[in-house]
This record gives C-alpha cells, sequence and structure tokens, in this order.
C-alpha cells in the first residue's frame, strides 16, 4: 500500500459548489477508483490559499491520478473546470506532495 497526497488549486470564492458536487460524486466514478486500489480518499482545504490538499491510499501502482485516460475521469473533469485551476485537457493542475512523517 502507498500513501499519496497532492495539491490542486480552487478558484476563489467556489468551495461550496466544489463540495457539493463531491458529496454527489458519481457511483460510476467511485467504482473506478475503487477497482484501481484507490482507498481512504480525503480532501481537505486551505482557505487561505484557496489550495487543496489531497490524500489517498493505493494498493496499486495507479491511483486516481493515473486514470486520465478512462471516459469517466475526463467527464469529471470537464464537470469540474470552471472551479478549478486546469491543464489543456481539463485535468486538474496537480502536484504530488513528498511524505516527510507518518506516525503509525
Amino acid at each position: 500500500m502507498k500513501r499519496v497526497a497532492f495539491k490542486m488549486k480552487l478558484k476563489p470564492g467556489v468551495i461550496e459548489e466544489y463540495t457539493r458536487r463531491h458529496n454527489e460524486i458519481w457511483p460510476e466514478l467511485t467504482e473506478l477508483l475503487k477497482e484501481n486500489g484507490v482507498s481512504e480518499y480525503s480532501i481537505f482545504f486551505d482557505e487561505e490559499t484557496n489550495s487543496l490538499l489531497a490524500y489517498q491510499i493505493n494498493s496499486s501502482d495507479g491511483g486516481s491520478q493515473s486514470l486520465g485516460a478512462e471516459p469517466i475521469v475526463q467527464k469529471w473533469w470537464d464537470y469540474m473546470s470552471d472551479l478549478m485551476e486546469v491543464n489543456p485537457d481539463n485535468s486538474p493542475v496537480s502536484k504530488e506532495l513528498p511524505e516527510v512523517f507518518f506516525l503509525q
């Protein structure tokens, strides 16, 4: 199992809509994530910087960040692109964060 954290950035003033959309995440997207070994996926918000910190456990080599070729993921990116900083393909601009401490 691998713990992964990465950061993304929201546009100002959209946290309520971002939260609403995630509370209504599509079942087929949830199923795809779980089928690909993603569990304990959490996203935290830093209101001072509009930054999101995502954390997940991956039981496979990939994780959510390697599912970009999947049509449902591309559809989700399109759906969320008005709320976030995105790349030309509408994937969120994200940066993986190195782990520097873990208490078990």
